[in-house]
C-alpha cells in the first residue's frame, strides 16, 4: 500500500502545475463572468429604465429577472468546465504515452520498480479520479461564492434568488453533481470503468503496435456491447419486457463484469505483453 500511495503521489505531482493552471483559469473566468454578465444586465436596465424611461414592469416582462441560471449557461461558466473536461480526457492518454515518449523512456524505470505493475495501472487511474474530485470540489466552493457575488451586484428588484440546490439541478450540473451518493457511485464508477477501458486500449497499442490499434478498438466495442447488452436485449428482442429498476440492476451487473474484465486484461497485458 505504501508503494501504491507513493506512485499516486508521484503521478499527481507530475500533473500538478497544469492542474493548478486549470483551477486558476476556472476561478478567474467564472469570477470575471459574474462581474461582466451582471454589469451588462444592470447597465441595460439602467439605460432602458432611467434614460429611455421604460417602465420597470415592462423591462422585467421583456428581459426577465436575472438569476444565476443565466450565468450557468454562459461561456464564462461553461467554458472553464469544458476546458477541464477536455484536459482530463487528453490526460487519460498522456499519462501513459508520456512515459514512453518523454525525454527519457521513463516506462523502463517505472516497470522496474519493486512493486506489481498493476499498482502502476491503479495509481494512474487513482490520479485521474483524484483530479476529477478536486475540480468538483473547487466548483462546489465557487458556486455559492459566485451566487453571493451576483446577489450583491444585481439590485433585488431585478434579481431572482436561487439556492445552491436549485442551481445544482440545472441539466449538465446535475450530471456532474449527482443528487444522491448512489447516483454519484454509478456515474463516476461508470466513468472510471471507461478510463480503465481506454487504458487497456493504450496497452494493446503498446503491446502489438499497429495490430494493437485494431485490438484496442475491438476491445472497446466489445466492452461497450457487454455493458449495453441488457438495454439492447430488452429493446430489440424482448420488446420492453423488464422494468426500469430491473434494467438498472442488470446494467450495474454488466458494469461490474466490464470493470473486472478491464482490470484482468490490464494486468495480463502489463505482465505478459506490453513492450518497453
Amino acid at each position: 500500500m505504501n508503494r501504491f500511495l507513493k506512485l499516486v503521489h508521484f503521478e499527481f505531482h507530475r500533473f500538478l502545475k497544469l492542474y493548478l493552471v486549470l483551477m486558476g483559469i476556472t476561478i478567474l473566468l467564472q469570477m470575471i463572468g459574474v462581474i461582466v454578465e451582471s454589469r451588462n444586465y444592470v447597465n441595460r436596465a439602467n439605460q432602458l429604465i432611467y434614460k429611455e424611461y421604460m417602465p420597470m414592469e415592462q423591462f422585467i416582462e421583456q428581459y426577465g429577472t436575472y438569476s444565476f441560471m443565466q450565468m450557468v449557461h454562459s461561456f464564462w461558466f461553461m467554458g472553464p468546465i469544458t476546458l477541464c473536461i477536455a484536459a482530463l480526457l487528453i490526460y487519460v492518454f498522456f499519462i501513459w504515452y508520456r512515459d514512453w515518449f518523454g525525454k527519457s523512456t521513463f516506462i523502463y524505470r517505472l516497470f522496474m520498480l519493486p512493486t506489481s505493475r498493476l499498482n502502476v495501472y491503479f495509481a494512474k487511474g487513482a490520479v485521474i479520479f483524484l483530479l476529477i474530485l478536486g475540480l468538483l470540489a473547487l466548483q462546489l466552493v465557487l458556486i455559492p461564492l459566485e451566487n453571493r457575488m451576483l446577489q450583491l451586484m444585481v439590485p433585488k428588484e431585478y434579481l431572482d434568488v436561487l439556492t445552491v440546490n436549485q442551481i445544482m439541478k440545472v441539466d449538465y450540473l446535475s450530471i456532474l453533481f449527482p443528487p444522491s451518493f448512489i447516483e454519484f457511485l454509478l456515474t463516476y464508477g461508470g466513468g472510471m470503468t471507461a478510463v480503465f477501458i481506454v487504458f487497456n486500449a493504450i496497452l494493446f497499442e503498446r503491446s502489438y503496435r499497429m495490430k494493437g490499434i485494431v485490438f484496442g478498438i475491438l476491445y472497446c466495442a466489445c466492452s461497450l456491447f457487454i455493458f449495453l447488452a441488457p438495454i439492447l436485449v430488452d429493446s430489440f428482442i424482448l420488446k420492453n419486457y423488464f422494468y426500469p429498476l430491473e434494467i438498472l440492476f442488470m446494467e450495474i451487473g454488466t458494469g461490474i463484469i466490464v470493470l473486472a474484465g478491464a482490470i484482468w486484461t490490464g494486468n495480463y497485458l502489463l505482465k505478459n505483453k506490453v513492450r518497453v
